[in-house]
């Protein structure tokens, strides 16, 4: 059996699971995201492509650029056995992330009624 037999059934490459989850077109681009610094893996930065990554890891993306910057947190469900729609790419993580209108939004105060006139 070669080295790598247990890949895809206890644990995956980094930038295949992000590829397979529909992160970005192309796995080079997988690999690039992660070389360049935009994930981290159980809070801890990764900078290698071939990081181990398996179920139940939380995952922390830095998307789409300073200027439109999207940070996303995910749990790892499940390893992809594929590249498949996007359907069965979400079924591979949870979305641990917070709306971004829960934390910009002030409480919501209940409307008073206006006085009654006598």
């Amino acid at each position: 059996m070669a080295a790598g037999g247990d890949e895809d059934r206890d644990w995956q490459r980094l930038d295949k699971w992000l590829w397979c989850a529909r992160v970005a077109k192309t796995r080079a681009e997988c690999s690039r995201l992660v070389a360049r610094g935009a994930v981290r893996l159980n809070r801890q930065p990764v900078d290698k492509p071939h990081a181990r990554i398996r179920p139940g890891d939380v995952m922390t993306l830095a998307l789409g650029g300073p200027e439109r910057g999207t940070v996303k947190v995910w749990r790892v469900l499940s390893l992809a056995l594929r590249r498949g729609p996007a359907p069965e790419a979400r079924a591979l993580y949870e979305d641990l992330t917070r709306p971004a209108s829960a934390e910009a939004a002030p409480p919501q105060v209940p409307p008073q009624a206006p006085p009654a006139e006598p």
